[in-house]
């Protein structure tokens, strides 16, 4: 099944790839035979598979049910969060076959390469600082306990008991808890820095140090309680911190996962599978119907038609015939094709995109985010006034060292920056529920304050403000019997327009007619006989109808005029409202598309948008982005496609629909979880509310410190009471956060 024109963005398939599991366990003292024998017999296939329109749990039942009953497989689990499904089965189970099992119950299924994908499903992180604060947060209420005793006047024995006790608790409990500090803390002192997690280490270990020695001393006052409450109240804001950040793969792990494992040589002795990475340049390749172009190269031999929504955004495949270029990533699909190489592994076009990407990755990891470049300013001065503490104090009592530690502590722990390190994390963390609610997911934790400073928004068409599934328009105009002649040709092809015609005319209740002869011409269309007479559907050039600039295919029956079936691409609900919401916030909105001019300057037309490109490639729409960059713009990419996750990852900000590629999401910053676009323009006001919150927590941030850090000079708060006075501040920053929501 073939066509006449536009092109647009969004297909993509999967490929073949099979991996052997891990060695098993061995018996006790087993021989060489007995393992080889072994593995021989438990040998089989890790197979992971992406499953992009997967939403629900009862996605996941369907899945794993379907997948279980396939003879060889051992186990299916379905992971929502990353859309994907890990296959554990025998050797002779393939991925085709297990896409072939999803696409029969309706789920959109691609395979990845599970050697190239790093192992971030295992949230180690977040679990560790959860674990953490369950430690010192039980640690600490133990030690309050304490301290009630002591408060009301234990004295002596009885209270130098209770420290004690408080001591065998509050060392480990913060030596263990407060590790994520310390290491921060060396690691920036060994980079010759002084980081935010400097002052807070000192701080902890100070109370901690502190305390133990007015124990040893059967001192008056210890501040175990100070030093753990210190601790989970910090350990509170990096975790807050950490969840508003993405834990997720790299995107051009993403693209890598994606390249063809294998591919199949043409050599003397015959049709040879190999590594890709063993292919050179010169060598010929045969590639099968459905199967991924492997390398960069020139068609010797063969018609078909390619799918290079994976690389350009093209909706409509494109015919191919001997003296084309291919790319590597591009689909075959009708006919097999011979393919002479002239690039493979780092030098094709798919792995240069996955280095463009990774470098635009990386250059905008450079951003820092407020509350960092606060602390590089902040960090220094806390130093300096503990340290001119001790001095000062040291000097004027003349020479009472533990008065001046317990000052110089004091002024250490009172000017912690507890309340700098929440003032981000805590209004982050409330956008992002507001935000959630709207259906955008935050993925990055500096995000919202890059989208509040974007003044450009450049749109992706097909698949961002189009819902990327071409619709039959005018089957009205077709009578019943060529409506269900049609119907029958569309049924014979996995053309994406024929899918969308077969599905139109069996919405419409129409029933096919009796074909005989049904065959595919690979690059031109269906064709049949119907009731004796030569029936096709196809392009325009083959049928013999009139060549336009809609995307559309034709419909010949011998003895009548070729028939025009038209298709067009819903727009995405609320595509109108989100480039009107985001002009009347005064931004400049672009329409960037691999899409034909015609199609482009329509959708253009319709939404208002005045500056759009079309027939753009991956390379140039992430060009686009930088040079508006240059211009001084700060832009945010919305885009779906492997086509826009160059551009996604070098804009200011990124956005990716939930349906869109996963290396698209991987490399977006926010994620729109449902169809509605006008969220992204709710998105931007709330960026710039919860700037607005950060800045105001950072001017609590500097009154409580202007305030409190007198009175710890002064010799007026005890560690204790410091510990205190930070955790007050600490929730007046939470709370006006939370204004946000």
């Amino acid at each position: 099944m073939t066509l006449t024109s536009a092109q647009g963005e969004g297909f993509e398939t999967g490929r073949e790839r099979v991996s052997p599991s891990a060695c098993p366990a061995c018996i006790a003292a087993p021989s060489a035979d007995q393992i080889a024998r072994k593995a021989a017999q438990e040998a089989g296939a890790r197979i992971m598979l992406s499953l992009p329109t997967a939403h629900c749990a009862v996605c996941i039942s369907d899945v794993e049910r379907a997948l279980m009953a396939e003879p060889g497989v051992r186990s299916a689990r379905v992971n929502l969060t990353l859309k994907r499904v890990s296959v554990e089965a025998e050797a002779e189970v393939t991925a085709p076959a297990l896409v072939g099992v999803l696409d029969a119950i309706g789920y959109e299924a691609h395979e990845l390469d599970p050697g190239l994908l790093s192992a971030t499903e295992n949230d180690r992180r977040g679990r560790d600082l959860l674990m953490r604060i369950g430690v010192a947060g039980f640690a600490m209420m133990n030690i309050m306990l304490l301290s009630v005793a002591v408060w009301s006047g234990a004295e002596d024995a009885t209270r130098d008991m209770f420290h004690w006790v408080s001591a065998a608790i509050a060392i480990p409990t913060t030596l263990f808890a407060g590790q994520p500090f310390f290491k921060s803390a060396l690691a920036a002192l060994r980079g010759g820095r002084l980081g935010m997690d400097v002052p807070i280490s000192l701080a902890i270990l100070l109370a901690l140090g502190i305390s133990l020695f007015e124990t040893a001393h059967s001192g008056a006052h210890a501040y175990f309680e100070a030093a753990t409450m210190l601790t989970f109240f910090l350990l509170v804001g990096r975790y807050l911190d950490y969840r508003t950040r993405a834990v997720a793969r790299s995107a051009a792990e993403e693209l890598a996962a994606l390249e063809v494992p294998r591919a199949t040589v043409l050599r003397e002795e015959g049709e040879v599978v190999v590594p890709v990475g063993e292919l050179r340049v010169g060598d010929l390749v045969r590639v099968r119907p459905g199967g991924r172009i492997p390398a960069d190269g020139i068609v010797e031999a063969g018609h078909s038609e390619t799918d290079r929504a994976l690389l350009t955004g093209e909706t409509l495949p494109v015919q191919v015939t001997p003296g084309a270029v291919l790319s590597a990533g591009e689909v075959n699909l009708t006919g097999p094709l011979s393919l002479r190489v002239t690039a493979a592994g780092r030098d094709s076009s798919l792995h240069r995109m996955a280095d463009l990407v990774a470098t635009a990755e990386s250059a905008r990891t450079r951003y820092t985010s407020l509350a960092e470049r606060a602390a590089r300013a902040y960090a220094p001065v806390v130093h300096l006034l503990a340290l001119g503490a001790f001095c000062g104090w040291a000097w004027g009592t003349g020479g009472d060292f533990r008065l001046a530690v317990n000052i110089a502590a004091a002024v250490l722990i009172i000017t912690c920056p507890c309340a700098l390190g929440l003032a981000v994390p805590a209004v982050v963390t409330a956008a992002s529920g507001k935000l959630f609610r709207r259906g955008l997911l935050i993925k990055d934790g500096t995000a919202l304050e890059r989208l509040a400073e974007i003044d450009t928004v450049v749109f992706d068409k097909t698949g961002t403000l189009t819902l990327g599934t071409p619709r039959p328009q005018n089957l009205d105009a077709l009578d019943e019997t060529s409506l269900s002649v049609a119907m029958a040709l569309a049924e014979g092809s996995a053309h994406p327009l024929a899918r969308a015609l077969h599905a139109a005319a069996l919405a419409s209740n129409a029933r096919p007619a009796d074909l005989e002869d049904l065959r595919e011409v690979p690059g031109f269309g269906i064709a049949a006989r119907w009731q004796g007479r030569e029936v096709r559907l196809g392009r325009a050039d083959w049928i013999g109808a009139e060549v336009g600039q809609a995307t559309a295919t034709h419909l010949s029956i011998e003895g009548q005029l070729p028939r025009t079936i038209r298709f067009s691409d819903a727009l995405r609900p609320g595509a109108e409202a989100v480039v009107a919401g985001l002009k009347a916030q005064g931004k400049s909105v672009w329409l960037v598309s691999g899409d034909v001019e015609p199609a482009v300057a329509d959708l253009a037309g319709r939404l208002g948008i005045t500056e759009f490109r079309a027939g753009v490639l991956p390379m140039e729409k992430a060009q686009l982005v930088t040079d508006l960059s240059a211009q001084g713009a700060h832009v945010l990419m919305v885009g779906d496609g492997l086509n826009d996750t160059a551009a996604l990852a070098g804009a200011h900000v990124s956005i990716s629909p939930a349906s869109a590629l996963d290396a698209a999401r991987t490399a977006s910053d926010m994620v729109l979880l449902g169809q509605d676009l006008e969220p992204v323009a709710e998105a931007a006001r709330i960026a710039r509310a919860a700037r607005r919150r950060i800045k105001q927590n950072f001017a609590i941030s500097i009154l409580y410190n202007v305030v409190a850090v007198p009175l710890a000079l002064s010799g007026l708060a005890t560690p204790l009471l410091a510990a205190l006075a930070m955790s007050a501040s600490s929730i007046t920053v939470s709370l006006n956060a939370l204004r946000l929501r």
